[in-house]
């Protein structure tokens, strides 16, 4: 039988899924239900809780972008943390000539116990392959069991297109639109990686922020 705390992370989950586009990557939505229950059920109230409005994305992008912050805002005083790993291998152990590499991956933005959470707003789409290759090297060294990576749908595509232009620092117009290209963090950009194996054997809940978030 299936623990209350499971079936309540369930329900809460199943209802993220229906406001987020999602893909559940290697059953990784089984693996939170049933073996995280708790760190779930934070995860889903924060994507609840989370909204974006029309000047959070005509905002500045980078470290100045409020939509990373508002994440922060609500997984920090829950105690989810970024973390590093560091791992240390030797090699020619059994030549008597030994040699010891040090491994360093990218920060995982949120971790709290097995479980990793990361968001991609708006990068450069190659960053993606950063974040799948630290949630593949935390998971094979048994630093986390399973991931939680959230990006942009492309069903915002069209909102953006309706939001006009403006002036960049050098003066010249251009369309907000334009912010969010083809080549930048999406949706469209992430499943084909998940596809093709580049996260490895780590189950991973890839997330998709709709219009259905949009305040």
């Amino acid at each position: 039988m299936i623990a209350p705390v499971s079936q309540k992370a369930s329900a809460k989950l199943n209802e993220i899924c229906s406001i987020y586009e999602h893909i559940n990557h290697r059953h990784a939505k089984d693996i939170l239900i049933l073996s995280f229950p708790k760190e779930t059920l934070e995860i889903c109230s924060t994507l609840k809780k989370f909204k974006i409005s029309s000047s959070d994305i005509k905002a500045p992008g980078g470290n100045e972008s409020p939509i990373p912050k508002k994440f922060s805002n609500l997984l920090n005083p829950l105690g989810w943390r970024e973390v590093k790993l560091v791992a240390k291998q030797i090699i020619g152990e059994t030549t008597g000539i030994e040699e010891e590499v040090s491994l360093e991956t990218h920060k995982i933005d949120y971790v709290k116990g097995k479980v990793a959470f990361d968001l991609e707003w708006n990068a450069k789409d190659q960053t993606f392959d950063r974040d799948l290759y630290a949630f593949r090297t935390f998971f094979e060294f048994n630093r986390i069991s399973v991931g939680i990576l959230v990006t942009r749908s492309n069903d915002l595509d069209d909102y953006f297109k309706q939001l006009g232009s403006y002036k960049d620092k050098y003066g010249t117009v251009r369309e907000y639109k334009s912010k969010y290209g083809a080549s930048t963090t999406h949706m469209g950009k992430l499943i084909p990686r998940l596809n093709s194996g580049r996260s490895g054997g780590c189950p991973i809940l890839a997330l998709g922020i709709t219009k259905a978030i949009l305040i």
